[in-house]
């Protein structure tokens, strides 16, 4: 499981990094273009496919990223009414909740699949990059049965431990070691409270 979720966050990060890359490449040689001694060197060089290949980069990754936020309880969620419950009628709930996430996430991965296996016996490609439309697609199924298999993942969880992911929106990594580990009162200077403390009050 381990090795999965590696996979999952490098493959997102992967697909964020490459689309910040092109769309930064895009943009530079749009303004370079616009630059006379720059223009032999950029007019032989087309980017028309760099916007249609940043979005299909985007879907794939908007795909992996709704798994990896059910793995980790980033998704937002209306739990009052929930919460106000008793704790087995609460639990019943979110087992509902988690089962139709599951289901509902497994029906469009296989509506997803039919889709691709019927686009992928045609030729329709995309309009720049000219790749077949079956692989743009095949995000929908991929990451459709990865979230419907992290729903499930939650679940049997849940059931073991009674606890869900959560994430701390408030909470910044990294702060809390700093916070722990600095003493802000450390300075070396006269002036600071510490050194007026330590000096025994108002004595200078």
């Amino acid at each position: 499981m381990k090795f999965l979720d590696h996979l999952e966050e490098w493959l997102i990060a992967t697909l964020m990094a490459a689309a910040t890359l092109i769309t930064f490449f895009a943009v530079v040689h749009r303004y370079g273009s616009g630059i006379e001694s720059l223009q032999p060197y950029l007019a032989h060089i087309h980017t028309s496919w760099a916007q249609e290949l940043t979005i299909y980069l985007f879907v794939w990754m908007a795909k992996f990223g709704a798994a990896y936020g059910v793995r980790t309880g980033i998704h937002v969620g209306v739990d009052v009414l929930i919460n106000q419950l008793s704790d087995r009628n609460r639990s019943r709930f979110i087992v509902i909740g988690l089962l139709a996430g599951a289901l509902f996430t497994g029906i469009i991965g296989t509506l997803g699949a039919t889709f691709v296996w019927e686009i992928g016996h045609t030729d329709q490609t995309s309009a720049d990059l000219e790749l077949p439309m079956w692989l743009v697609y095949l995000a929908v199924p991929c990451g459709s049965y990865l979230m419907s298999f992290r729903f499930l993942q939650v679940l049997v969880n849940f059931v073991k431990t009674g606890h869900l992911p959560k994430h701390d929106h408030s909470h910044v990594e990294g702060m809390d070691d700093v916070a722990d580990d600095s003493n802000w009162f450390a300075m070396d200077d006269n002036l600071h409270p510490h050194d007026i403390k330590k000096n025994g009050g108002d004595k200078p």
